[in-house]
């Protein structure tokens, strides 16, 4: 059994247990007095002091009954872990500082800003601790400290519990254990731990609040494998690790001939469902909650599955969450880069009201993010998404692209939007290549629409319509409000020679975008001068609109 306190000081008092409890501190003489002694040296105080600081010295008898009522409500809310936390004695109060964890600011402000006692001594308190900054930067960069909150949900897949003796079938195991941590990793979505740590820990019973005290994980991926005939039978769970639910069970069956050849694709599909159920789980978690309840990571995610879903009341919530992530943690780049891509597709979906403002947030958005960490290959590709497609910048787009590439070629973003890039270009054969790239390096991006949005794209550049229009109903059935798959579909009906089925999406564009003309796509859209739009805007034309 374990548990332990966190504790945001700067900004809003945040207090948690975490652990095998998990309730958040309200009061805020509770917190108080979680803070004092937090911050008092071996986490220690008499009961004096405590009494002074929150209810005064004027009436002892009355300080000090309040205080044993305190005592007693932390007692009835925290359980039976309260003893492990707190030590108390006739004279003192103690707070085992080995299980506290001080954690980054959730938002603005002065040490312990929301909590206004008035009482002299608290106030002369507080004055002290917020006169001496270097002690509580020391607190905060303590080795045991931990980042409020992380910036990504944390997951780790287990080796498969393997039900017969062949040695064979533990290493395979074992592999398939390691393809799944590979493929997760490409996600700049999650942080994903090593399936070697994730072995390490490993008994024969699962103990899930041990793993996620030591792994720090938010979901694990577990299974069992077994021989049934000439097939290999593999059963999986997949764990929220905070409240123990399983949110889901799959099973898979692959041949023992060639099965590593033949798990790929079975493997590829259960990625694509975790990256799916985490981003849906987070959204739902956090539509439930107030922010102050809500981890950063949580926030981002939340923000950006969110900014890609079809409903507007979805992105424009997607904004506030990716605001607050970036106030929570400002030395974040990527928490820049997502909050900077909103404002882009808050032009290019032709949302704004304020083209120019929007353009100017994104360009500083990720010039910020790229000073915090120039050789953020995810940063440098938001970078170039804003030059090419708000600024019609696209040498400048083609350059950072290649920058991120350098830094990390498993960026599956860099190639998908390069790959658009060299659509504009009209380079149809290398931006199939690399949207392809794309689609193999992502298998569980919450935004599946627009990779195949964007892969129908360069479909078009190649000239090769069938692709096109796949790709574009592919994207429609995921997201059928983006008017550039709308635009895609149109053109490959027209050149597929069915003009009628173009008229009647065309219809409906102009039924969901009443605003779009192809003056605007000719005037705004980088590859309007191309050979590309030409033939879109031939396409837009004969299928009926102005």
């Amino acid at each position: 059994m374990s548990v332990h306190i966190e504790i945001s000081i700067i900004g809003p008092c945040i207090i948690r247990m975490v652990g095998d409890v998990h309730c958040e501190i309200r009061s805020p003489k509770h917190r108080a007095l979680i803070a004092i002694l937090a911050l008092s040296p071996l986490g220690r105080a008499s009961r004096q002091q405590v009494q002074n600081l929150l209810w005064g010295a004027a009436d002892y008898d009355s300080g000090n009954q309040n205080l044993r009522r305190a005592l007693s409500d932390l007692r009835k809310h925290i359980g039976p872990q309260f003893q492990n936390l707190f030590h108390t004695t006739k004279s003192d109060i103690e707070l085992d500082l080995s299980k506290v964890r001080f954690i980054r600011p959730i938002g603005p402000g002065p040490i312990l800003a929301d909590l206004n006692i008035a009482t002299p001594a608290y106030a002369a308190w507080i004055d002290s601790q917020r006169r001496a900054p270097q002690a509580i930067n020391a607190l905060l960069n303590r080795p045991n400290a931990v980042s409020a909150h992380r910036a990504k949900p944390q997951i780790t897949v287990f080796p498969l519990l393997v039900i017969d003796p062949d040695p064979n079938l533990h290493i395979f195991s074992d592999w398939v254990a390691q393809e799944l941590c590979r493929s997760l990793s490409r996600s700049n979505l999650i942080s994903v731990i090593s399936h070697l740590s994730a072995r390490s820990v490993l008994t024969n019973i699962l103990d899930i609040p041990k793993i996620r005290e030591t792994l720090d994980v938010d979901y694990i991926l577990t299974g069992s494998l077994r021989p049934s005939g000439d097939y290999l039978v593999i059963d999986f769970d997949f764990i929220d690790t905070q409240s123990g639910h399983i949110l889901w069970n799959r099973n898979i069956e692959t041949t023992r001939i060639h099965a590593t050849q033949a798990i790929v694709e079975p493997l590829y599909h259960v990625v694509e469902q975790i990256g799916h159920t985490i981003s849906d789980h987070t959204v739902r978690y956090v539509r439930t909650k107030s922010a102050d309840a809500v981890d950063t990571h949580q926030l981002l995610l939340a923000g950006v599955t969110m900014m890609h879903r079809p409903a507007m009341r979805d992105f424009l919530a997607a904004r506030d969450f990716l605001q607050e992530a970036c106030e929570r943690q400002p030395h974040f780049s990527e928490n820049h880069a997502w909050l900077a891509k909103w404002h882009i597709l808050n032009v290019f979906k032709g949302l704004t009201t304020d083209r120019e403002g929007d353009t100017t947030k994104a360009l500083d958005g990720t010039a910020r993010a790229l000073d915090l960490d120039p050789n953020n290959s995810f940063s440098l590709t938001i970078n170039g998404f804003a030059h090419s497609n708000l600024c019609k910048e696209l040498d400048i787009a083609a350059q950072r692209y290649e920058m991120a590439q350098l830094a990390n070629p498993n960026e599956s973003l860099s190639w998908l939007l390069r790959g658009s890039l060299m659509a504009f270009q009209d380079d149809g054969a290398a931006a199939i290549r690399s949207a392809q790239t794309a689609q193999r390096l992502s298998p569980i991006d919450p935004f599946r629409y627009y990779y195949d949005s964007l892969t129908s794209s360069a479909y078009l550049a190649g000239e090769n319509y069938e692709m096109a229009l796949d790709y574009a109903n592919r994207s429609l059935a995921k997201n059928d409000r983006h008017i550039s798959t709308l635009r895609a579909k149109i053109t490959a009906l027209f050149f597929l020679d069915r003009l009628p089925d173009a008229q009647a999406t065309a219809t409906e564009l102009m039924r969901r975008f009443p605003e779009f003309s192809i003056r605007n796509y000719q005037q705004q859209h980088p590859s309007a001068q191309g050979a590309v739009g030409k033939r879109v805007i031939e396409a837009l034309k004969k299928s009926g609109i102005q």
